[in-house]
Parts: C-alpha cells; sequence; structure tokens
C-alpha cells in the first residue's frame, strides 16, 4: 500500500518550470495543489451567495479566492515548521521541503511573513466586523498543527479552521453574523471532518506507526459509516440555513446535486492509497455545486 501513496510534495506544470528555490517555496505553500485553496474558499463563497451579495459584491469573491490561496499557503508553511520531525516518518509527507532539507527554517519563517501579509492586505479590504471576524480564526490556525498530537479527532478542529471564511463572507455582506451563517459554518464544518477523514484514510499506517491521531484511525472500520453521518449532518445543517434565508420547500431542491455527489463519494469509496486522494479532490466540483445551489436562494 505504501507504495501507492502520492507524495504530498509533486514539481508540477508552471511549479516544475520555476528555479530550485522559487519551487522549493511554491511546494512548501503547496502551490502545486490547488485543491487546498479551493476547499477553503469555497465556504466564503457560499456564504456570499446565500446571504444575496453574489452581484453587488462580486469583488469581494476575488478577494477571498486570494485570500485563500495566501493563508492556506501560510498554514501549510506553518504546519510544516512544526511538523517537519514528524513529515519525515511519513510516506507522503517525507519529500515536503522542510522535511527533505530543500528549505532551511529560516527561510520558512519569511516566506511565512510574506503570505502573511498578502492576507492583510485582503483583510483591508472588509468592513471593520468582518475583520474582527477574520482575526477571531487566527488562534484556532495556530492551534491545529498540534492537534493530531493531543486528539484522535483533529479533523474537527480543521473543519472549524476551513469553514471560518462562512462566517467571514456572511458578515461582509450581512454586516453581521446571523442564524443562516452560524448554520451554514457548523454544516461546513461536518463537510470538513468527512472529506478529510477521506483524505487521513492515506496515512493511517503512518500515524499508527509514530503515535498521531486521526479521524481515519478513531472510525477504524467505520470510516465509510462516518463520514456518511458528517455528510449527512453537513447536508442537515444547510438545509436549515437555506430555510431561514428562504423557507421554501423548493428551494431545498438547491441541495440536491451536492447531496447526489456526497452520496457518490461514499459510496464508491475504497480504502486503498489512490482512490482517497480521488474523492478528496472531488471536493473542489462538490463546492461548485454548492455555490451554484447558494447562488440560485440567494438571487430568489
Amino acid at each position: 500500500m505504501t507504495s501507492s501513496i502520492v507524495p504530498d510534495s509533486e514539481a508540477r506544470g508552471l511549479v516544475a518550470r520555476l528555479p530550485d528555490v522559487p519551487r522549493a517555496l511554491a511546494l512548501l505553500a503547496r502551490f502545486d495543489r490547488p485543491i487546498g485553496w479551493w476547499l477553503l474558499f469555497w465556504p466564503g463563497a457560499w456564504a456570499v451567495a446565500l446571504a444575496g451579495g453574489a452581484g453587488q459584491h462580486w469583488p469581494l469573491i476575488l478577494w477571498l479566492l486570494l485570500g485563500s490561496v495566501a493563508m492556506r499557503g501560510a498554514g501549510c508553511v506553518f504546519n510544516d515548521i512544526v511538523d517537519r520531525d514528524l513529515d519525515r516518518q511519513v510516506a507522503r509527507t517525507a519529500s515536503r521541503p522542510l522535511a527533505s532539507g530543500a528549505v532551511s527554517v529560516k527561510t520558512a519563517w519569511v516566506w511565512l511573513l510574506a503570505l502573511c501579509l498578502i492576507g492583510l492586505v485582503v483583510l483591508l479590504q472588509l468592513h471593520l466586523y468582518a475583520q474582527a471576524v477574520s482575526l477571531g480564526s487566527l488562534a484556532l490556525v495556530a492551534a491545529y498543527p498540534f492537534m493530531k498530537r493531543i486528539t484522535g479527532w483533529p479533523q474537527i478542529w480543521l473543519g472549524l479552521v476551513f469553514s471560518w471564511a462562512a462566517l467571514v463572507g456572511w458578515s461582509e455582506v450581512a454586516g453581521s453574523l446571523a442564524l443562516p451563517g452560524l448554520l451554514l459554518y457548523g454544516g461546513c464544518i461536518f463537510w470538513v471532518v468527512g472529506y478529510d477523514t477521506i483524505y487521513a484514510l492515506q496515512d493511517r499506517e503512518d500515524d499508527a506507526l509514530i503515535g498521531i491521531g486521526s479521524s481515519a484511525l478513531s472510525m477504524g472500520r467505520h470510516v465509510r459509516g462516518g463520514v456518511t453521518l458528517c455528510y449527512a449532518l453537513a447536508l442537515a445543517l444547510w438545509a436549515a440555513a437555506i430555510w431561514q434565508v428562504r423557507p421554501q420547500a423548493l428551494a431545498l431542491a438547491a441541495l440536491l446535486p451536492m447531496a447526489v455527489h456526497l452520496g457518490w463519494q461514499v459510496a464508491t469509496l475504497k480504502e486503498d492509497g489512490v482512490d482517497p486522494l480521488t474523492k478528496f479532490r472531488s471536493n473542489r466540483f462538490a463546492g461548485l455545486l454548492m455555490f451554484l445551489g447558494c447562488l440560485v436562494v440567494g438571487s430568489a
């Protein structure tokens, strides 16, 4: 199984054509793996659309996209600084720039600061209330790399972090946090736990050997059932959010494409070294389906 694991850092496309140092920095920020910033971005875009701001606030969606790219990169750099010793012991992560020695820790800290400055530019585009909401995520982000060392459910913490853009997007458009935005955020948390449990299937053996936690290990033989429950709870909370915005049964039909896609993920999941990554990456398309549903409901 180990030989079929896809390495976490791969120089592909434009990244492969960069000189050595820029290429290593791009790999450190996972620019070669855009799925991460897509997953960070989608909850914010959903919130803007569901709050009815997709038309008037379309530049906000672009700012959220830029912020997602920068802050996901910053999060990866910080995570790799903290986890560089653990990464050397896991087949999928041993080739990461810090774990392999391609980038020094000092250089990584400078790169982290540069990415955070881009995030600051995005932050300054928001109103004061949304800025405060955004800054509320910093403690969660800083603590995340340590969660796998102290809990068997670090994916829950990741859910809190990766769903935060929903609160930012909603507060920027609506001017405050209201129940629909909170319900949307809650659903995103369970969505993240579900898809990252699928992702964690790639590392179960290594995680068990080095003694770190993951929901894929905690669920044991019940991964399929656990992911199904997470996705079901996500859909239920999203349905409640949509109902708060537009209390009509027809509005809930906007969730059907997303529900079908998530059902396909679970029904066809293979717990090997390749399919979990394929299913994980398919959540980029799932995010688009959910965005279109929120756009229809929010614009109606």
